[in-house]
């Protein structure tokens, strides 16, 4: 008994061994959320390969603006399908074995995408790929709740989900590979970190639901663990759909979910099309059009969510709903800039433009994702996210169909993506509305801890 306490401790994710402090605000350590974060990291940069070799692909097969539009939108609707089952399942099984099985899928089908002989056969491997990611959504956004307490949810949260946005190194190296190598090699090679990030997740120890909740609503400490926690699947739960009216029933996780997947929906087509756009307007090389669409992303990202913390840091608790106000004044903002980038002739104004729309659109990455987490209760936190993945998804699923669709109808790439502006600063507003609930509903989730 005594060897098996001590190889759980030594485990990644474990307890400290003296217990959980109410006032530690890292008491797993930071090994969980580099796990994670590697995760997010490799899922997004297998998904948006296809974004920087989509000219190449499209000069092997000769498939139009429209198909190719499509290929994400088959995608992101495979993907909804499994969005609310994928958190029923993750508030009641092992999520860390959840996780691993998937991300081994995704390596899977990363490895046929490069391995097709047909257009056929490359388009079902990235319908799946995309299923196969979004099953791991809700366990990741679970697991953090329970590895991190209030204190530090703002910042493992916002680096975590920040992956999601970080399309731009999977569109950079895809253009950069598939130049140099040809498409193929691109998907070929991701297919080994996949696997590899796979074999992290299943090291990576279950911590018991609901822990940090209870710790942080009564402020005593929990002590350290003398037995391995109990199987997630021995708690009771609510049957699906009962569950799923639950957590619809909470406004601000509606609204926020809402007005991301109305961002989504915007940024989806037009980054998807940017370097394609590049090089039909501007002339550019297709490497080199994914380079700088990527590069831009990827900076703009990664200093959104930076900016983002430090001023939701410094607005929370000051002002209502603080952190909301500054994830919905982001995306309004840096979609209108949006805009007026694809108004420029220029390069180099349009890749300075765009980095300012992404650095502001991104604050809304670490803030309303951390809103989410506090509104919703330990045991449908897996329901919860699933539902904002959901969301998201459809989101993905329209935005590069929409401007496929309307290219091929107007005969201009730079017009169809204008149709998705006016809605991209629309869920900025519907984020900003979402303040008003804000505070009420993470009290009550504290409240419910503290009666668990």
């Amino acid at each position: 008994m005594v060897k098996a306490i001590a190889r759980e401790r030594r485990r990644l994710g474990s307890p400290p061994p003296e217990g959980i402090s109410a006032t530690d605000p890292n008491p797993f350590g930071w090994g969980p959320f580099a796990v994670l974060f590697v995760i997010g990291l490799v899922d997004r940069i297998e998904a948006n390969l296809m974004s920087g070799v989509l000219p190449l692909v499209q000069a092997e097969w000769g498939f139009s603006d429209t198909v190719a539009g499509s290929i994400p939108t088959a995608s992101a609707l495979a993907a909804a399908l499994v969005a609310l089952p994928a958190g029923y399942f993750a508030d009641r099984y092992s999520r860390t074995k959840i996780i691993a099985v998937v991300v081994l899928c995704w390596a899977l089908a990363t490895l046929g995408s490069g391995l097709a002989t047909g257009f056929a056969v490359f388009y079902l491997m990235r319908v799946l790929l995309a299923a196969a990611e979004n099953v791991d959504n809700p366990a990741v956004g679970s697991l953090l709740a329970d590895f991190y307490p209030a204190a530090t949810r703002m910042q493992v949260y916002g680096w975590t989900r920040m992956t999601s946005y970080l399309g731009g190194l999977g569109t950079l190296l895809g253009g950069l590979i598939g130049q140099a190598y040809g498409w193929r090699a691109a998907f070929l090679l991701m297919a080994i970190p996949g696997a590899l990030t796979a074999l992290l997740a299943w090291r990576l120890r279950e911590p018991e639901r609901g822990q940090i909740d209870r710790i942080m609503a009564t402020g005593t400490a929990a002590p350290s663990p003398a037995v391995p926690v109990p199987a997630p699947e021995a708690v009771v739960k609510r049957a699906f759909w009962s569950q799923v009216r639950q957590v619809l029933a909470i406004r601000t996780l509606v609204l926020v979910s809402l007005g991301v997947m109305i961002l989504t929906l915007g940024l989806g087509g037009v980054y998807y099309w940017l370097p394609s756009l590049m090089v039909r307007v501007f002339g550019l090389q297709a490497g080199l059009a994914g380079a700088l669409s990527g590069g831009t992303t990827l900076v703009g990202v990664l200093a959104g969510t930076v900016l983002g913390s430090y001023l939701a840091k410094r607005l929370h608790g000051r002002v209502s709903g603080g952190r909301l106000l500054v994830g919905g004044a982001g995306i309004t903002i840096g979609s209108t800039l949006l805009g007026a980038a694809l108004l420029t002739s220029s390069p180099v104004a349009l890749v300075i433009l765009v980095l300012l729309a992404v650095t502001l659109s991104a604050t809304a990455i670490p803030t309303c994702t951390a809103c989410i987490a506090d509104v919703v209760g330990a045991g449908s936190r897996g329901v919860g996210f699933a539902v904002l993945q959901l969301l998201l998804t459809i989101g993905l699923a329209f935005g590069p169909l929409i401007v496929g669709l309307t290219s091929d109808a107007t005969g201009s790439l730079l017009l169809a993506m204008y149709a998705l502006i006016v809605p991209m600063i629309l869920g900025g507003l519907v984020v900003l509305a979402s303040r008003g609930f804000y505070e009420r509903e993470a009290a009550r989730v504290l409240e419910e801890a503290r009666h668990s």
